[in-house]
């Protein structure tokens, strides 16, 4: 049985990706909430852990030749997370390849588009005072439509984004297009995506990680202390 891991979260679509990993490895963690809506990722003993101030971190205290290991960035947890468990990274060299390429697809390119247009659609013109930015609205949409035509194209041709088989890439990715209305998308012209969204999100470690701390989600449009904290208004 293994320790449990040190795991510091928040319930966004980045944290999920780990709280849906530890939940499918069957890993057991103790939950340390990081509230990002009060600056609590400022604080000097989390920056020990997450130097960049960004959550989900963990500490397992069984790394490497049994010495206890801090690791901050989503994507770099989940293959360490894979790793250790040998799960979910694919079974051959040329199914990790495929899960690692798709992994930083998603960490270079739909975490961060899908960000800013979460960010210009919804939050902007809700600051005081307002910030609406067609140009960028516009810009942000566009490049998540793009790249949800890619996944949708892939999905097509795999049951699952690096082939038939469930991986970290899936974990990494369904949070982030899980939110697709919110980022101004629409499923009609994805039907690929659509049907991997459903089946990825029937899964019961995918809804035991996507409820953790559920309750905790702010509203961002209402909530002028937290944008103060995350957009340094």
């Amino acid at each position: 049985m293994h320790a449990p891991v040190e795991f510091y979260y928040w319930p966004t679509p980045n944290g999920w990706k780990i709280s849906i990993a530890l939940e499918e490895m069957g890993l057991p963690y103790r939950l340390n909430l990081v509230n990002i809506g009060l600056g609590e990722q400022f604080r000097p003993e989390f920056l020990k852990i997450a130097p960049n101030n960004r959550m989900p971190a963990i500490v397992d205290p069984e790394g490497p030749d049994g010495a206890p290991i801090a690791i901050f960035e989503s994507g770099a947890i989940l293959q360490y997370l894979a790793r250790k468990t040998g799960l979910f990274h694919g079974a051959t060299e040329r199914d990790r390849v495929a899960v690692d390429q798709w992994l930083m697809w998603q960490m270079a390119g739909v975490g961060p588009m899908a960000g800013q247009a979460h960010h210009f659609l919804k939050y902007a013109p809700a600051l005081d005072p307002p910030q609406d930015l067609p140009y960028a609205k516009d810009r942000y949409r566009r490049e998540v439509a793009r790249l949800y035509g890619v996944l949708d194209r892939q999905l097509g041709r795999n049951r699952y984004v690096a082939g038939d088989f469930y991986s970290i890439a899936d974990m990494a990715i369904w949070g982030w297009a899980s939110l697709w209305e919110g980022q101004g998308q629409t499923l009609d012209d994805k039907p690929h995506m659509a049907r991997w969204l459903d089946e990825v999100g029937a899964r019961p470690g995918v809804q035991r990680g996507r409820a953790l701390a559920a309750d905790k989600r702010s509203n961002l449009q209402a909530d002028r202390k937290a944008q103060e904290v995350l957009f340094q208004r």
